[in-house]
């Protein structure tokens, strides 16, 4: 029995994922990362919002530093971003089970950490410290959580 052609179904989840990632990636990669306006948790809702999840995060510009971050993560009810992560219903995977339009949290320089999205072949879409210009796609070294984000 020959394979199904997921080219040809524009629907199917596969096809689904895969754009949401590149229309992510396109997105954000012309916007350098500004806590509050455009960094990992904005862009991982816009990501979410393309699979069809309903999220719901503080007005735009309301946070601007790590600090002023955790204490809207806190207001929200939540004690870290995979707490929040975890509150939205997405179900909590191995890094390494991860495809295309996963989410994983890696380590960061602060305790929010750092979120990016995979695109596949080992690869993820995020901001990285020595590139300003915006999200770039780049091998993760060290993964500390992902989650499954199936199209709604």
């Amino acid at each position: 029995m020959p394979a199904p052609d997921i080219e040809a179904a524009p629907d199917h989840p596969l096809v689904r994922r895969r754009d949401a990632a590149q229309i992510t990636l396109d997105t954000w990669s012309k916007r350098p990362q500004k806590l509050g306006t455009a960094d990992c948790v904005r862009m991982t809702a816009a990501h979410l919002r393309l699979l069809g999840w309903r999220v719901k995060l503080p007005p735009a510009g309301s946070y601007r530093t790590v600090n002023s971050a955790m204490k809207a993560l806190a207001s929200a009810g939540h004690d870290s971003i995979s707490a929040a992560l975890d509150a939205l219903g997405l179900e909590r995977i191995s890094p390494a089970a991860t495809i295309v339009g996963d989410i994983i949290l890696m380590p960061a320089d602060h305790e929010l950490g750092a979120l990016v999205i995979v695109m596949g072949n080992g690869r993820v879409a995020g901001w990285h410290d020595e590139c300003a210009d915006g999200v770039v796609v780049m091998q993760p070294l060290q993964m500390l959580a992902a989650w499954r984000a199936d199209p709604q």
